[in-house]
């Protein structure tokens, strides 16, 4: 059973061992993707406890395990696990207390990401349907510092915000999502995002975002919950056969009774015109 669809049972808790399991596997996935590499890190908050699940900090993201993940507090101080958590740990302890509707964070050092912040007078665009997730806004924080002071983190968490993502100065991004699993799906649509993008700005022409209009048409088809279950079932097989996941965590794969559609659609979603 994953974290998904545990976390959806009212009154059961879940197990650290699956919250663990989650965050390597996201882990290995987005190195696999190279969103991740020899830095970077994922995090998961833990229901119910002011702490959150992280890795140890020198272990290779390609070959990071459930073993290899600590659990902090909110102070970064490691209540369970032994080793030494990220430098900029504190990046995910500050967005876990200023957004409690955060359960799973990524810092990384995205090159795309980064480029956003070196172009005078450009920014992120929505151009493909799934940006829509950063309608809000997509600021950028000054410090192109490391983040390791708790005064920094507290201002890296205010100019998140509200949103979704945050760039960071010649430094990377900060992402966060209600799950682990939804926070691989968006780092991916992210990354598909900002390249189309930059694939229009070198092809000369005029940069065309999304319109108001076309996020309004886009979110009312949207039915975010079961996508995420799509592509996450597509990347774990497809990661499992080419190596990146061990073969005897195919317990990530979701269910056939997860990835049934009932609806072509949301209808909570859908606004009736006229």
């Amino acid at each position: 059973m994953s974290v998904t669809d545990i976390a959806s049972k009212k009154g059961q808790a879940v197990p650290n061992e699956q919250f663990a399991l989650d965050a390597a596997a996201t882990t290995r996935l987005l190195e696999a993707e190279g969103i991740l590499d020899y830095s970077g890190h994922v995090s998961v908050r833990i229901p119910d406890r002011d702490a959150f699940m992280i890795q140890i900090g020198v272990t290779s993201r390609q070959e990071l395990t459930p073993a290899d993940m600590l659990v902090c507090d909110f102070d970064c101080k490691v209540l369970e696990g032994t080793g030494q958590p990220p430098s900029e740990t504190v990046i995910h302890s500050e967005i876990y207390k200023a957004r409690p509707d955060v359960n799973a964070v990524l810092h990384c050092h995205m090159d795309l990401a980064i480029a956003f912040t070196m172009m005078e007078g450009v920014k992120i665009e929505l151009m493909r349907a799934r940006a829509t997730r950063w309608k809000s806004g997509v600021p950028t924080h000054p410090d192109p510092s490391h983040i390791k002071l708790k005064e920094q983190g507290i201002d890296l968490a205010k100019t998140l915000g509200p949103h979704h993502v945050a760039l960071m100065r010649a430094h990377g991004l900060v992402m966060t999502a209600e799950s682990v699993r939804h926070l691989f799906v968006d780092a991916v649509h992210f990354k598909e995002n900002a390249l189309a993008q930059l694939q229009v700005m070198q092809s000369g022409v005029k940069v065309v975002p999304l319109t108001e209009g076309e996020i309004e048409q886009i979110e009312q088809m949207e039915m975010r919950d079961w996508h995420a279950k799509k592509l996450w079932n597509y990347y774990v097989r497809k990661s499992i056969k080419d190596g990146v996941l061990p073969s005897d965590w195919s317990g990530l794969i979701p269910s056939k009774d997860a990835l049934h559609r009932d609806k072509m659609y949301d209808e909570r979603r859908v606004v009736k015109k006229g």
